[in-house]
């Protein structure tokens, strides 16, 4: 059975913040099982708690699509390097510290990219950016998607999308599931 994983950034952020239930909830009315839990250490969003909590707890495979926003959505790449998803979708997703102690603490960015093997290890990704983004320039986006391929959005009005829905995502992720 396909299942969304729905990754929250760091900060102290919730399952329950900005679009997060309302995907969860779209995504439920076509059946698909969908988690949005509260990731632990949620406020420095460690790699060494999160990536084995999405393997370990919310059990991320193959048939695993991981929804990443901010911090999550580099957990989902960073997880992708090591083991196989169906797919990701990354909303304002970065691959620098962006020179703040608060994203280095993190222990994402201490060692290089594996570009190939994020995207060898599923089928697609979908990339969403907006070059308004008041946190990650628009070059860290594009970047990313130079190096993953995949759907690429770029939007001139989304911030670091903080809303409470991204209209454009659900039929292009929906699409992707097959519904």
């Amino acid at each position: 059975m396909k299942k969304i994983v729905i990754i929250h950034g760091n900060g102290g952020c919730t399952g329950t913040h900005f679009w997060y239930p309302w995907l969860k909830a779209e995504l439920e009315k076509k059946r698909f099982l969908v988690l949005a839990p509260t990731m632990p250490d949620n406020v420095e969003a460690k790699a060494s708690v999160w990536l084995p909590y999405m393997r370990d707890v919310l059990k991320c495979d193959e048939n695993t699509v991981v929804v990443g926003h901010s911090s999550g959505a580099v957990a989902a790449m960073r997880y992708a390097e090591e083991y196989k998803l169906l797919g990701s979708v990354l909303v304002g997703a970065c691959y620098t510290d962006l020179g703040y102690e608060s994203e280095r603490i993190s222990g994402y960015y201490d060692t290089p990219w594996q570009w190939d093997k994020i995207k060898n290890n599923q089928q697609w990704t979908i990339i969403f950016a907006s070059s308004d983004d008041p946190y990650i320039p628009i070059s860290e986006q594009r970047f990313i998607h130079h190096n993953l391929g995949g759907e690429y959005c770029e939007f001139t009005d989304r911030g670091h999308f903080s809303g409470d829905e991204i209209s454009d995502l659900l039929p292009l992720l929906t699409a992707k599931l097959g519904d």
